[in-house]
């Protein structure tokens, strides 16, 4: 069968995309490295599904079961911890049960760390890459940074720290909810994807940041009143690009964080990933950074404006 026009039109777009990330981190002295794919822990966030695979080899080479990685995160704040410096991995990436519309099992992921950088440093220099790729379609875009607090009083007139469960269920009245089991962050979250995103202008680059402390993640926690995460989120339009942390470099915290993940997953019934020891064993070495995650497949749906992510693949999770 023949590639269609639009098929190769996005074929080389993609390959454009990849030579400009490279030229942009080449210039800041940002280094290029590869991570495994194959790992023997795997990454216990409650809404993450791991692929797993048995090696058949000796057994001096460790545990049989491997997990394809989520992300290159734990791999590369190893590297970090061990001295490397600015770093990035452009490369594929894995999640279970993530096929749609917007999702394919096996995606392209950009992460990059900035050494001594902080989350609203990182938060200039990804929109600067944002901006350099969608000049290669000839787009641009105005830029809008608020914090978690400001985007839900904007959009939907309530405090996501301080309202009510029943405050932060009212905007999403008349939409079908099976509320039952329902967190206050599951509620935040269906706000966010039901009322707050779809309102976001694709002539707009919207960054998102300082969190609740509950949705830290591996970022760090500013004390306060409230305390808050101090991570972003990049969006172009209504689709989320990035994700970045002012990154967490205590072990004893991280193992705790860890530990809670397995707990949801435990009352979910839910396969418990081994613990990445190997990270919780460098993190305390690990320098103060910042880093973020890009969606790099995401990123080319906006630059050829399209909703299916079919269309800026090669081949899909469908026909691979």
């Amino acid at each position: 069968m023949k590639l269609s026009e639009e098929k190769c039109r996005a074929l080389l777009l993609r390959a454009r995309v990849n030579a400009a990330i490279r030229g942009f981190f080449a210039e800041r002295g940002v280094l290029e490295v590869e991570t495994p794919i194959l790992s023997a822990a795997g990454n216990t966030e409650p809404n993450i599904d791991s692929f797993t695979t048995r090696f058949s080899g000796h057994v001096s080479a460790g545990p049989r079961e491997r997990w394809l990685r989520t992300s290159p995160e734990y791999p590369l704040k190893r590297l970090l911890a061990a001295g490397l410096g600015d770093c990035y991995e452009l490369g594929r990436v894995f999640r279970n049960g993530e096929a749609g519309g917007r999702h394919n099992p096996e995606f392209t992921m950009l992460e990059w760390y900035r050494v001594g950088w902080d989350h609203h440093r990182l938060i200039e220099e990804t929109v600067g890459l944002m901006q350099q790729l969608l000049a290669l379609v000839d787009r641009q875009a105005r830029v809008e940074v608020l914090t978690y607090r400001e985007l839900f009083q904007r959009h939907v007139c309530v405090d996501p720290f301080t309202a009510s469960l029943q405050q932060l269920q009212a905007p999403l009245a008349g939409i079908q909810i099976d509320g039952e089991g329902l967190s206050r962050d599951d509620w935040l979250d269906l706000l966010m994807t039901h009322r707050i995103q779809p309102a976001f202008s694709n002539q707009v680059l919207t960054v998102v940041h300082d969190w609740p402390a509950s949705q830290a993640a591996l970022a760090r926690i500013r004390p306060g009143e409230p305390p808050l995460a101090e991570r972003f989120e990049l969006y172009l339009g209504q689709y989320e690009l990035a994700n970045g942390y002012h990154e967490l470099n205590d072990a004893a915290e991280q193992r705790a964080r860890f530990a809670r993940d397995h707990a949801v997953r435990s009352e979910r019934g839910a396969v418990l990933p081994p613990l990445d020891q190997a990270l919780l064993a460098s993190l305390d070495a690990l320098p103060a950074c910042a880093g973020v995650a890009v969606g790099v497949d995401r990123l080319l749906m906006c630059l050829l404006d399209t909703a299916a992510i079919a269309d800026v693949l090669a081949l899909d999770f469908a026909s691979a």
